[in-house]
């Protein structure tokens, strides 16, 4: 993207927002559930050692980041093309392989609609952002608008 002004960035807003105190809840939720483990496993089979408590926290921890992965998705746009980056892989675009900008009813985010008939999701412009999806889905199909006229 060469384009020499400043390039559009969206971002999920909403589940920035979720994933984040869902994300601080369950490092909070292990870290209280290492501590009830001590004493004895039952039938006595073994005791909960301290390592116990604090695998029990570094599980916690890393369910944290799988759901903080879910604030990952992210779509930069500018005269040149578009970058998409969802939660699970990305797209860079130039605007000449983008057919339409698409935010269907009852879609869950936007699509680009790609001229080889392929759907690329948007994950960065999703519906639960209301009114900034549709302003992002805009400034998108001006963008693409401009690039192809």
């Amino acid at each position: 993207m060469t384009s020499t002004q400043a390039p559009a960035v969206f971002r999920p807003r909403r589940i920035r927002w979720v994933a984040g105190f869902s994300a601080a809840a369950v490092v909070i939720l292990f870290t209280l559930l290492s501590f009830g483990l001590h004493g004895s496993t039952g039938d006595n089979m073994g005791t909960y050692q301290r390592g116990d408590q604090f695998a029990m926290i570094g599980l916690g921890v890393l369910v944290g980041l799988g759901i903080l992965a879910f604030t990952r998705p992210r779509a930069v746009a500018d005269a040149d093309g578009v970058k998409v980056r969802n939660v699970i892989g990305g797209y860079d675009l130039p605007w000449t392989a983008v057919r339409a900008v698409r935010f269907d009813r009852h879609s869950p985010w936007a699509t680009l609609e790609l001229h080889d008939e392929e759907i690329v999701s948007v994950h960065a412009l999703q519906a639960a952002d209301k009114e900034y999806a549709v302003e992002g889905v805009r400034a998108l199909r001006a963008l693409h608008s401009a690039a192809t006229s």
